[in-house]
């Protein structure tokens, strides 16, 4: 593209020299040679009246008195009726330039002169239109080199930012170069990048939250496999492969609502539902767990609580925070309801230590950890929380006391709050 806008706006400057420098030379050559001739004419009329002054005066004509009238490059004949003829100066050879003048009594003057002066100084010009010429195509040469640059140098750019885009780097470069239509370019390469950028973090986003949350439930769902393989009682059996096909339930509602928030973290699917049946259905899932580690899990608070919201996103939260007591807390895990004005919550505490002083404000920060963990599982939590305008909150740090608010929906009897085991 740089040769060809070379190419072509010296074509432009080339025909435009053509045009009007052909035109001056001819105009040029025309003028000069119509100065010489009319140069030579006044030469010769000035020089027959000398002739005619000196006839009536009666003075001598000779050819030194002349020679001061004539100029040294011109050569003069005058004829004079009755006289003999006289020359001046050298005769030229070859094209001459000539002008005839004659006098009132029959005296007649030709003057001569070379044309290979005219020749000198039309060649003269030629050379100073050439060299004009010559000035103008290398003006134009380096106006052509420099525009060029301007437009294929940001075109080049665009291309390695458009090939940055199609082998997965999708940084955005914000760098613009004065021209309006590259730059709308520019613009939309980097709305793209923005938007490539936007959908990758996405898709690792929930890759790494499909790996965290699918977790546990698949743990919990090999247990109950390996239970059912080495029993032969019938009714333990059925009662672990009903529990199975709920957490199978509970797995298929994990990566619904996993693709939902990936698409649309606003999307929401709360209903009314009996807080009861997720905080059991949890405690019996994770009560296991807790057994093999030697630690208890219990409930306590008000029961007969009705919320708003995602059961299935209900259960995921609970579970991220059962899970976190499980792997940093210690002691026994209580699960406690109550209510406060319109809201329902349910806090999860244990006796461990609690949250490191240093982590207390950015616990719900994705990488924050306080051991070797991904620190995924409570961010996803809160994301849940708020999907269906709840919200997870740390109400103190030791030990932990993690709350779940829920929009809660009042029966026409409250039932009063007991401890449960």
């Amino acid at each position: 593209m740089r040769r060809r806008l070379i190419n072509s706006t010296l074509a432009v400057v080339l025909v435009v020299i053509a045009v009007f420098g052909v035109s001056l030379v001819i105009v040029e050559t025309r003028t000069i040679s119509h100065s010489a001739q009319e140069s030579v004419d006044s030469e010769a009329l000035r020089l027959i009246s000398v002739v005619e002054g000196r006839l009536l005066g009666a003075e001598r004509i000779n050819p030194r008195v002349l020679a001061e009238q004539v100029d040294p490059s011109r050569y003069a004949r005058i004829e004079i009726p009755g006289r003999t003829p006289i020359a001046v100066g050298t005769r030229p050879t070859g094209s001459v330039i000539r002008s005839t003048a004659k006098g009132e009594q029959g005296e007649k003057v030709t003057v001569e002169e070379s044309r290979s002066a005219v020749t000198r100084e039309v060649g003269r010009t030629l050379l100073i239109i050439g060299a004009v010429a010559l000035l103008a195509i290398v003006s134009a040469v380096l106006l052509a080199v420099r525009q060029a640059n301007k437009l294929t140098s940001p075109l080049t750019d665009l291309a390695e930012t458009a090939e940055r885009l199609g082998s997965g780097d999708p940084r955005p470069r914000h760098k613009r170069y004065g021209v309006p239509e590259l730059d709308r370019v520019a613009d939309v390469l980097d709305s793209s990048a923005e938007r490539i950028a936007r959908m990758l973090t996405a898709e690792r986003r929930l890759a790494a939250d499909a790996s965290h949350q699918l977790r546990t439930p698949l743990t919990a769902l090999s247990m109950r496999i390996e239970e059912i393989s080495v029993t032969d009682d019938p009714d333990i059996v059925k009662e672990e492969a009903n529990i199975a096909l709920t957490q199978v339930e509970r797995l298929t509602d994990v990566v619904e609502r996993l693709l939902t928030n990936a698409r649309d973290p606003r999307t929401g699917s709360a209903v009314v539902f009996d807080l009861d049946e997720v905080v059991k259905q949890q405690i019996e899932e994770w009560r296991p767990a807790y057994r093999g580690e030697g630690r208890a899990i219990v409930r306590s608070g008000k029961q007969g609580l009705r919320a708003v919201g995602t059961p299935g996103a209900v259960a995921q939260v609970l579970a991220a925070l059962i899970e976190n007591s499980l792997m940093h807390g210690g002691g026994t895990v209580a699960l406690r309801t109550r209510v406060t004005g319109n809201q329902a919550v349910i806090e999860v505490t244990d006796e461990g230590l609690g949250v490191p002083p240093d982590l207390g404000a950015r616990i719900f920060e994705r990488t924050i950890s306080g051991r070797n963990s991904t620190g995924i599982g409570l961010a996803v939590a809160r994301d849940l929380a708020e999907a269906d305008g709840g919200r997870l909150e740390l109400l103190q740090q030791q030990p932990a006391v993690f709350a779940l608010f829920l929009s809660r929906v009042a029966r026409n009897r409250e039932e009063p709050e007991r401890p449960v085991r």
